[in-house]
């Protein structure tokens, strides 16, 4: 793998033709210990957000030793990886042969589960196990959310008593689980969730040793620039700590987009401009599958020696595959002169972007680069250094 300083000197120096991926395992690593060292509890990475092997060994290195997986593609994955590691099947609904592959193959022990069907696969699948950990997880809100996650999984609060019971019946150690949705803009979200952890508890009247918040930690995009994650930290504390729960029982968490999307960015080129509309050589089928589909705005910056001293404009973006629906609305500030030939840097790509790349219409191919320099956002800079740069849309 290459090494640069910088996107601005790969782009000035390599003329690079095709996309380029630029990573920042410093980014990761900081990230990863952030969370190991201030989240008062368990952080259990999010394989999803993320897969690359490379970013699963710097957690590791960072002090990230759990990891929730959600296929058993993804489980296959991380013990390959990271032998040592402790595998947390979270998806709520498994295939009976992933479930029983999982656990007598790749030694997996933590299971959640929204329904009493899935209580009875994972028993048949474990052949009754007595050494289970299993995380029921209950429905919450997203509205503090960007991104809902609170229609496709969870325990309805009427059901909850049931469930609970059984699983405590069948479990070594029952856990409470919930997500808030993606990149929750406020603790509130997790305290809310917390008091239905609470009603929980009361109602179904079990011992519950493990709550687990889930996901949703957020990071920094344009118009999207949430408080600092340690008063996050400090609201789910507070909750944790009033919850009717034994003085042993563990708080965990599921970050994913938290610790990697300050851990790539992208080098796009220009190919061609139609006013305001800027066609780009990446898009919808490749790492800007959300700025496509769900309207995520990134930051962006034009790399271009000497500066240009024009005045900004926005900007939509086009792939480079011939189907309508890669295009990003974006609005992206740039310079009204740029022009093709031109490359751009599009930030926080980390979390997703890579994930979600496809090989549709023969595109695809993207190099990797290390580069030294720090990403377009941080929530883990000092003040003067995590805002978004001022060359970015924060509408």
């Amino acid at each position: 793998m290459h090494k640069h300083h910088s996107a601005l000197g790969l782009a000035t120096a390599l003329r690079p033709v095709q996309p380029v991926t630029l990573i920042r395992p410093h980014a990761a690593s900081r990230a990863a210990r952030f969370f190991s060292e201030k989240f008062p509890g368990r952080s259990i990475y999010a394989v999803k957000a993320n897969p690359s092997p490379a970013l699963l060994q710097i957690l590791w290195d960072s002090g990230i030793t759990h990891y929730d997986v959600a296929s058993i593609a993804e489980v296959r994955l991380v013990a390959r990886t990271l032998p040592g590691a402790t595998l947390c099947f979270m998806h709520p609904v498994k295939a009976e042969e992933a479930i029983a592959e999982a656990y007598f193959d790749h030694g997996v022990r933590v299971f959640s589960l929204d329904t009493s069907e899935e209580l009875d696969k994972i028993m048949r699948a474990t052949r009754n196990a007595a050494d289970l950990t299993l995380c029921v997880r209950l429905r919450v809100s997203s509205e503090h959310s960007k991104l809902s996650l609170a229609s496709k999984f969870g325990v309805d609060p009427a059901e909850a008593k049931a469930l609970l019971f059984a699983a405590r019946q069948a479990a070594d150690a029952l856990g409470i689980c919930f997500h808030v949705g993606s990149q929750a803009m406020t603790p509130d979200a997790y305290v809310n969730a917390m008091e239905r952890v609470r009603a929980a508890i009361v109602d179904a009247a079990v011992t519950v040793d493990v709550v687990d918040v889930g996901g949703g930690f957020p990071s920094s995009y344009p118009g999207m620039e949430p408080p600092p994650l340690e008063l996050y930290f400090d609201a789910i504390h507070r909750a944790f700590e009033s919850l009717p729960i034994s003085y042993s029982a563990e708080l965990w968490a599921e970050p994913g987009r938290a610790l990697c999307a300050e851990y790539s960015s992208l080098v796009v080129r220009v190919e061609k401009r139609r006013g305001a509309e800027l066609y780009i050589n990446d898009g919808a089928y490749g790492a800007l599958f959300d700025a496509a589909h769900v309207g995520w705005r990134f930051p962006v910056a034009l790399l271009r020696e000497p500066e240009s001293e024009v005045r900004d404009m926005a900007f939509s973006f086009y792939g480079p595959t011939c189907d309508d629906l890669d295009h990003m609305a974006g609005p992206f500030l740039l310079p009204a002169d740029v022009r093709a030939g031109d490359y751009i840097e599009i930030g926080m790509l980390g979390a997703y972007g890579c994930a979600m790349r496809t090989g549709f219409n023969g595109f695809g191919d993207v190099e990797t680069v290390a580069v030294t320099d720090e990403p377009m956002a941080s929530l883990y800079l000092d003040d003067q250094r995590r805002a978004v740069p001022s060359n970015v849309v924060t509408l």
